[in-house]
């Protein structure tokens, strides 16, 4: 299959979005912008983070995940941190009976000001990655969830 990035239909008609892309030639990772503004109040315990819609859906190979990383500068400038580091959008996460593939960043607020991150602006980046499976692997099962899910039908 062929790797690349498309819009999911709920932001179709949006004016001036961008796909994921690359810096420079040397980057590893797709810059990922943030098709609308979104404010994301401090972080009080016990709630749960805000989850930021990216407008963006991935196809990749079968042996392929998308790793989806916070940027280096929102932890710093804006005090936003992804609860668990890392995202990991899995090739089959895409159009599926309850899900269309809309990716998005989990963030806490860290400072004790509403951070707000308007449209245009860099969320993260996504690193497409292999994987490798192991000889005796039995999975068999199908997505059929969106965002957390691992879902499958036995």
């Amino acid at each position: 299959m062929e790797r690349r990035f498309e819009f999911v239909k709920r932001v179709e008609g949006i004016e001036g979005l961008k796909l994921p892309e690359r810096a420079t030639k040397f980057s590893a990772g797709y810059d990922f912008y943030n098709p609308e503004r979104v404010e994301i109040k401090p972080y009080k315990l016990g709630d749960n983070p805000v989850l930021v819609k990216t407008g963006v859906k991935a196809y990749m190979g079968e042996n392929e995940f998308l790793m989806i990383v916070n940027r280096s500068s929102n932890p710093k400038k804006k005090k936003l941190v992804i609860p668990n580091s890392i995202g990991i959008i899995d090739a089959d996460y895409v159009d599926n009976e309850d899900n269309e593939g809309e990716m998005g960043f989990l963030f806490y607020n860290l400072s004790n000001e509403t951070v707000v991150i308007e449209a245009g602006e860099k969320l993260g980046q996504g690193i497409f990655t292999e994987y490798k499976t192991v000889t005796n692997d039995k999975a068999e099962g199908e997505r059929n969830g969106g965002f957390g899910s691992t879902d499958t039908k036995r």
